[in-house]
């Protein structure tokens, strides 16, 4: 497997994939995606050069978003509130990779990706009722912090997100090529 910064051709292939990762989380109860959020960010993702991929072969399995700050980063009680730390978001695993350990490989890459910024903690939010991706952290070493981060999308929706961090140990700042 390749892990990789996304290039532009990526959008369509990248779009396709969220879709199907959109509908199983739909399936199994877990309608927080859509369309809109984390779809209409990938193109600005890629031209910031803060998304990522995973790629097998001529398939995509896996994505994400490494960005420099994150809107309820001030909400939760992070271990080291004022430490220089990166912030993961939109990870997917495409559906056909799904129980394969793609998922915590990408934490990896991103991990190391972090620590190549400099940064001394990985930090992500992930809404309270994605139980599978919450067990991914924990079993990766993510701590959770203190507190809920209350993200209102709309009038009628409001999403309650835990904080989870990683503390960067500074050995192997090498991202893995394969």
């Amino acid at each position: 497997m390749e892990f990789r910064q996304a290039k532009q051709d990526d959008l369509l292939p990248l779009l396709r994939m969220y879709e199907k990762i959109i509908q199983k989380m739909n399936a199994e109860g877990i309608p927080i995606w859509d369309d809109v959020y984390p779809c209409a960010y990938f193109a600005g993702d890629i031209e910031n050069g803060r998304f990522f991929v995973a790629q097998e072969g001529d398939s995509l399995a896996a994505g994400f978003a490494l960005c420099d700050s994150n809107d309820g980063q001030d909400a939760v009680d992070w271990a080291k509130p004022a430490a220089c730390a990166c912030y993961l978001d939109r990870l997917g695993v495409s559906p056909e990779y799904a129980g394969q350990g793609v998922g915590g490989q990408m934490l990896s890459y991103a991990m190391a990706l972090a620590r190549q910024k400099g940064a001394a903690y990985l930090r992500l939010f992930v809404v309270d009722c994605n139980l599978p991706a919450i067990g991914l952290y924990r079993k990766s070493g993510f701590v959770q912090a203190g507190g809920v981060y209350e993200e209102q999308i709309d009038k009628d929706l409001s999403l309650r997100e835990y904080g989870f961090e990683i503390r960067l140990s500074p050995m192997n700042p090498h991202p893995p090529s394969r």
